[in-house]
């Protein structure tokens, strides 16, 4: 293969992540209603732990364990964000059901 056919590669595999990714945040959102619901915390030591596990677990490289872990705590951290978002309170609305302005 060139390096042209690599980049093809790649970029596929790039649609492919970024469906699941979008699955993913998908799920933290579910999740966020839930917490938001049940009052229980955003952040989770022990889920976040086991997470970091089961990924070391799975993985053959050529990422490190080192490497692998950062990328899975930038995106744990990304998910914890669309959590908090589902636990924000609702915008107040107006009378006709529409949400106020900031300024109103």
């Amino acid at each position: 293969m060139d390096i042209e056919d690599w980049r093809r590669k790649i970029d596929d595999l790039d649609r492919k992540l970024v469906k699941l990714i979008n699955q993913r945040a998908q799920c933290a959102q579910a999740i966020g209603q839930l917490k938001r619901n049940s009052d229980a915390p955003i952040y989770e030591p022990d889920r976040e732990r086991i997470i970091f596990e089961n990924i070391a677990r799975e993985n053959t490289g050529p990422l490190s364990q080192v490497q692998l872990r950062q990328v899975y705590e930038r995106l744990v951290d990304v998910m914890r964000q669309i959590q908090l978002e589902e636990m924000a309170p609702p915008p107040p609305e107006q009378a006709d059901g529409t949400e106020l302005e900031p300024n109103d």
